[in-house]
């Protein structure tokens, strides 16, 4: 049975509830505004971070619902932003979970790049990670802590 009546909106739909299905999953929540927050929040931190080309290629990956509101307000230009520290970088993440505070933007971060560690291809990711600041990049699976 269609939801939409075109079968592209139909799937993306579908993989889109197992992307949140998989950071309510992830982050230990129950709670799917959560998850579409958590997600939106580091996706967009994480391409504000990336060049435009990189950015470019993670956007590829996602899954179209998933791919609309991660280039939602981009300005490519002047970025990626140069800041260094895992701090800032989480407060970018925090800022974007406005209204959400009980959320925590280390714990959503963790929990969005497991999730892109397996949804997304393994040279993909790689590239993301080493386009990153290596504080940063502790944020994801199988980095240092």
């Amino acid at each position: 049975m269609s939801n939409t009546g075109l079968r592209a909106f139909d799937e993306t739909l579908q993989v889109t509830n197992t992307w949140l299905k998989g950071v309510m999953e992830q982050a230990g929540s129950e709670d799917r505004e959560d998850a579409y927050a958590a997600l939106r929040a580091v996706l967009q931190a994480l391409r504000d971070r990336l060049s435009v080309d990189d950015a470019t290629h993670l956007g590829a990956q996602l899954p179209m619902l998933v791919r609309g509101f991660y280039y939602e307000g981009w300005h490519p230009a002047g970025r990626p932003y140069r800041e260094r520290s895992k701090e800032q970088f989480l407060e970018h993440v925090q800022e974007r979970l406005r209204g959400r505070e009980h959320l925590d933007a280390e714990q959503v971060a963790r929990a969005v790049f497991r999730l892109l560690a397996e949804r997304v291809s393994a040279g993909e990711v790689e590239k993301v990670k080493h386009a990153l600041p290596e504080p940063v990049r502790d944020l994801w699976p199988g980095e240092s802590s």
